[in-house]
């Protein structure tokens, strides 16, 4: 019976490992990622410096988008806030600043978000650089820059929770 379970276990980490992994295929030099991107990118290390918060949530509304906002892109998610914006809030702290970007991965996405806060158009996945690269992984920040013609003009960022 020790021995299955062993087994089950080993076989669920092979596999998971495969399932999970970000793949590199996709990726593209650091030098190659839109000023634009990198702007938004370091407005968003700023917001999360802020004095509390309730400010870093107000602030961060204005680049927030996809499923982060809701449907009529007037408010952040309903657990955003307390959950994903608070954990890098508090865990920014062990990121270098200025940002150090190791990696980025470019994909296309056919859709983020609902109603008036929908849109598509590259994903920039950027991973930023710990103070003590010894003390973990670096982390990443997505930011879609929108197709032309998209009711969402402005980039957004629109996945966070990984510091």
């Amino acid at each position: 019976m020790r021995k299955l379970f062993v087994f089950t276990m080993v076989l669920g980490m092979s596999f998971s490992t495969a399932l999970y992994a970000q793949t590199k295929e996709n990726d593209i030099p650091v030098g190659d990622i839109p000023a634009s991107v990198t702007k938004v990118l370091s407005t968003y290390v700023e917001i999360l410096n802020s004095p509390s918060l309730d400010d870093c949530a107000t602030r961060f509304l204005s680049i927030a988008g996809g499923s982060l906002v809701n449907d009529d892109a007037s408010a952040l998610a309903q657990t955003i806030k307390d959950m994903s914006l608070k954990k890098d809030f508090n865990d920014i702290k062990y990121y270098k600043q200025p940002i150090e970007i190791t990696r980025v991965n470019k994909t296309y996405s056919n859709g983020m978000g609902y109603g008036v806060a929908a849109t598509k158009g590259y994903v920039y996945k950027i991973w930023i650089q710990k103070v003590d690269p010894s003390k973990g992984m670096p982390a990443p920040v997505s930011i879609m820059l929108p197709d032309e013609g998209q009711y969402v003009k402005d980039l957004k960022v629109v996945n966070i929770g990984s510091f």
